[in-house]
């Protein structure tokens, strides 16, 4: 039989110029297989009009080839056009109708066709297993497997294949070990199809074990079987297994396919493997599959989890030919690796172009929005996704509902979230974290009830949520209630939840049972430690948080910037410069210096153990700097002192274009305070709300009474605590009282200190202040009288603390203090150097010889020698 050179630009003409030829009827089937093969539709219809204008009658063959034809192109009318008008058909051809309506999802008709069938084989039933398979009906597609034994027709290898898919999709390994007792039955176990269907089965269904076992009794192994196991180990998380069977395949000699390369680069993302995932990369572009665009797609998708952006990009930019998935798997790594403004770019570059998107690209935009807060661009996707199909996609919506919440905009968040038809509790979860993360605790509890009461399980996640809401609040009964719920749910002891439970008792001041709690979680990770240590840190009990922050180096924990700036602020507290610079000193080791909490915590111990030096030092080594590190700096400088340096470095704070908050302005007045600059700390107090939309607090207002009373203006320092639009609390009174002593103001004092006792009666030091004030003003009956009101009221001066720190060691004193070993000696130098004073013709103020008076009774010196003492 002869046959003629095909070049598919010519079919009509090759067809043509074998119309004398008797053999033509093969050129017309040739054609339409080849048609087929590379989906030239345009072709195979040129093809076919020259055979109906010719007036061949071809045979059933020919049909079933142009049938087929049209189904491999995708014009499904054309092909049932061809059948119905067949004279004759044959199995074949109402097979290739039933795969042909299978495959576009329309299975009406393929049943239809299916039951039409005068005679049905193997392949039929396949076709039919397979298409409610594709389509996702799996229990229908073993409900036929089934109605095909009962009908006595023979099971293949492919209807194994297929019916073992859809074990796999249900993850019911019963039934699929079932199936596979079947294929022992009938001997089909050594067959590598059915036996690679058997691998991928057990590793679908989580049975990994069973999978390598029947794995290493294959007889025969392909690239499929090798693959589906590699497969098997990364879908369960086993990623360091998946690459050993990698390079065992290697070794074997066997083929690399795209999903063998889309798995081991699965696995490398998994690991985090960065250098594993480039010489996997190198493997690819040397196996030719550099332009292949999904082995690009997993490449470029274990860039970005790896987070090397960068590379991932350039993988990106190199395809010749993108698809939607190289366009997600790009957007939901920028969105993971905070660069939300370029996943949004890329997102409307896929907008532009033919591919269009769906819910995965759409939740990646939305998770982006989140990353840099881009409220607007969230309303406008939010616009864009409600023109879709997507707007009911529950994976969409819940995207939605976290970028609300992450922008702000919580009610927003609530409305699309009562809109919603259907939640899950991924919806519940981003809702309540969407009020939690913007401080509304009330209704994050609300909604935590109400997700209790539509009988959705809370999972780690909610409770996270929840307990976070109660440590905000300081709630310790509710957060006890939902500690008893989580050990009901039998997750108490797990380490997320464990660590948010120790944290809320930490927060609600019940340290001794977060450390109870500690000491009984099934793994004790970094966060559980840091929540107890920052505990006694908010408690102010520094020395428990230092212990407890030893216990931890000797369970051989690794400390992390959050541990490290916690106990660096435990130093500034104690002043306990020795131990800060050890840690530093552990932090440079870890290379931790680069992390801006860190350097803004380490610029405020070294400022508040005295040390500006090393303080400002810190300040100009950061690579990056917050307004925490600009405020840490500015602060240093004002508490020692050090106005003019304090301004100096707010002014620069402002050049850098750095926002300042209220801390940075009580700040910059404390340091107008201390060097007399009235007008300078009016100017900088008015623009707090004039420029930056801060309105002052009673902080605020009490450097400002500071500030005017060091510069005698005491009236107006009067007029702007009456003027206040809230009232004055006891530290602006006791404020306005020492600006009084200063300046023998007797009759504004009288005042501030009425107002004083009215907020405090038992409050000593206002007494005292006014005792003062009357003895410098030489009112002694008003002295007499102070005193006599604080005797009968048994008030008494609160007794002063100091420590310092000597070779490692914490010496801590009290007025009167008897307990230190060296008390003796203390007093003896003390009374040499007041002996000393009063020789040098320096005198002891009114203050300190009434404090002295006050803290008599109950503190007496033991060892007097010149009979005053003022420790």
């Amino acid at each position: 039989m002869e046959h003629c050179p095909v070049r598919f630009t010519t079919l009509a003409a090759v067809a043509a110029a074998n119309l004398m030829n008797p053999s033509y009827r093969t050129t017309f089937s040739h054609i339409y297989q080849q048609c087929a093969k590379h989906c030239m539709h345009e072709t195979g219809r040129v093809a076919h009009a020259r055979m109906i204008t010719s007036r061949f009658q071809p045979t059933v063959f020919v049909t079933n080839c142009l049938i087929q034809m049209y189904i491999k192109c995708s014009n499904l009318g054309y092909a049932r056009k061809v059948f119905d008008k067949m004279p004759e058909r044959d199995t074949v051809s109402w097979n290739a109708m039933i795969f042909g309506y299978s495959t576009v999802g329309e299975l009406e008709k393929a049943e239809l066709m299916f039951h039409l069938m005068p005679e049905r084989d193997a392949i039929s039933w396949n076709s039919m297993i397979s298409g409610y398979l594709q389509n996702g009906d799996y229990p229908k597609s073993i409900q036929v497997f089934m109605d095909m034994g009962r009908g006595g027709i023979g099971f293949d290898r492919t209807t194994f294949a297929v019916v073992l898919k859809a074990c796999s999709g249900l993850e019911d390994c019963t039934l699929g070990v079932q199936v596979h007792g079947l294929v022992v039955k009938l001997g089909l176990a050594t067959d590598v199809v059915t036996g690679s269907a058997i691998v991928d089965m057990y590793s679908k269904c989580k049975r990994l074990d069973e999978s390598i076992c029947f794995f290493n009794g294959m007889p025969e192994k392909n690239w499929i079987s090798w693959s589906a196991l590699i497969a098997g180990c990364v879908q369960n998380d086993e990623f360091a297994d998946g690459l050993q069977l990698f390079k065992k395949m290697q070794k074997e000699g066997v083929g690399v396919s795209q999903s063998t390369y889309a798995s081991v680069f699965r696995s490398c993302a998994g690991l985090s493997h960065l250098k594993l995932g480039s010489q996997l990369h190198g493997h690819a572009l040397k196996a030719d599959f550099g332009s292949d665009i999904i082995v690009a797609t997993a490449t470029l998708d274990m860039y970005a989890k790896c987070n090397s952006l960068p590379d991932a990009r350039k993988v990106f930019n190199l395809l010749p030919n993108r698809n939607l998935q190289s366009y997600n798997a790009l957007i939901v790594g920028f969105a993971r690796g905070d660069q939300g403004y370029e996943a949004v770019i890329l997102f409307r570059l896929l907008m532009k172009s033919y591919l269009g998107f769906d819910g995965i690209s759409l939740s990646g935009a939305f998770s982006a929005c989140a990353v840099f807060k881009g409220h607007l661009e969230g309303m406008q996707l939010h616009g864009v996704a409600c023109k879709t199909p997507f707007w009911s996609n529950i994976c969409v919506a819940n995207a939605i509902i976290d970028m609300y919440g992450k922008c702000d905009a919580p009610q927003e968040a609530l409305r699309l979230f009562d809109e919603m038809e259907i939640r899950d509790a991924v919806s519940w979860n981003a809702i309540i974290a969407a009020f939690e993360q913007n401080g509304h605790e009330d209704e994050t509890l609300l909604l935590f009830f109400r997700m209790l009461k539509s009988r959705m399980e809370p999972d780690e996640f909610t409770y996270g949520s929840v307990l976070k809401a109660c440590a905000a609040r300081q709630d310790l009964h509710i957060g006890m209630v939902i500690h008893n719920r989580i050990i009901k749910s039998g997750m108490g002891l797990e380490c997320f939840i464990g660590s948010a439970v120790i944290d809320m008792y930490c927060k609600c001041e019940k340290v001794e049972e977060a450390e109870k709690l500690h000491e009984r979680l099934e793994e004790q990770t970094i966060v559980s430690w840091n929540a107890i240590i920052s505990g006694f840190s908010l408690r102010e009990q520094s020395e428990e948080a230092q212990k407890f922050f030893s216990k931890m180096l000797e369970e051989g924990i690794k400390p992390d910037n959050f541990t490290f700036a916690t106990v660096l602020d435990t130093c500034a507290n104690l002043a306990t410069v020795g131990l800060g610079k050890q840690i530093h000193a552990q932090i440079i080791k870890q290379e931790l210096q680069s992390d801006v909490f860190i350097t803004s915590t380490l610029v405020d111990m070294y400022s508040k153990c005295g040390n500006m030096q090393d303080s400002r030092l810190m300040f100009e080594k950061a690579l990056k700097k917050d307004f925490v590190t600009w405020n840490a700096l500015v602060c240093g400088y004002a508490q020692h002192g050090l106005g003019e340096e304090a301004l100096q470095i707010f002014e620069k704070m402002q050049l850098e274009d750095v926002r300042p908050n209220h801390a940075t302005f009580l700040a910059v007045l404390r340091a107008c305070a201390h060097i007399g600059l009235v007008e300078k700390g009016l100017q900088h107090f008015n623009s707090m709300s004039n420029n930056y939309g801060l309105d002052p607090q009673l902080e605020h207002y009490s450097c400002m009474v500071d500030i005017l009373g060091r510069a005698g203006q005491i009236s107006d320092a009067l007029k702007l605590i009456q003027d206040m639009p809230i009232e004055a609390d006891d530290v602006i009174w006791r404020t306005m009282l020492s600006m009084c002593k200063m300046h023998g103001n007797v009759m504004v004092a009288e005042k501030a200190a009425k107002c004083l006792l009215q907020l405090d009666p038992e409050d000593s030091s206002s007494h005292i202040l006014l005792s003062n004030i009357y003895a410098d003003a030489g009112m002694w009956k008003e002295v007499a009288e102070m005193r006599k009101v604080m005797r009968y009221g048994g008030l008494r001066k609160e007794p002063g603390c100091s420590w310092i720190e000597i070779k490692s060691t914490l010496h801590m004193f009290l007025v009167g203090d008897k307990a230190h070993p060296r008390c003796k000696e203390i007093y003896e130098n003390l009374d040499a150097l007041i002996c000393e004073m009063k020789r040098a013709s320096h005198t002891l103020d009114g203050e300190c010889l009434l404090n002295c008076e006050a803290t008599a009774d109950e503190h007496q010196h033991p060892f007097p020698k010149c009979g005053v003492s003022c420790f």
